[in-house]
């Protein structure tokens, strides 16, 4: 099962490119580092951890 690479962040709107520094909680919300800064690293939807996420492979 793959993640969903989202284009942007769910709070700002930001564009993500899939080798981003962008973060992610365990149901596939995405935020820009920012964002995820201003959140204290928590899920703004749920409230759950917010890891970075793992870059895409180019291929």
């Amino acid at each position: 099962m793959a993640l969903e690479m989202k284009e942007r962040c769910q709070t700002c709107g930001v564009a993500l490119a899939h080798a981003e520094d962008a973060r992610i909680c365990s149901y596939e919300c995405t935020f820009c580092p920012d964002c995820a800064r201003a959140s204290g690293d928590r899920c703004p939807n749920c409230g759950g951890e917010l890891m970075r996420r793992p870059p895409r492979e180019r291929g």
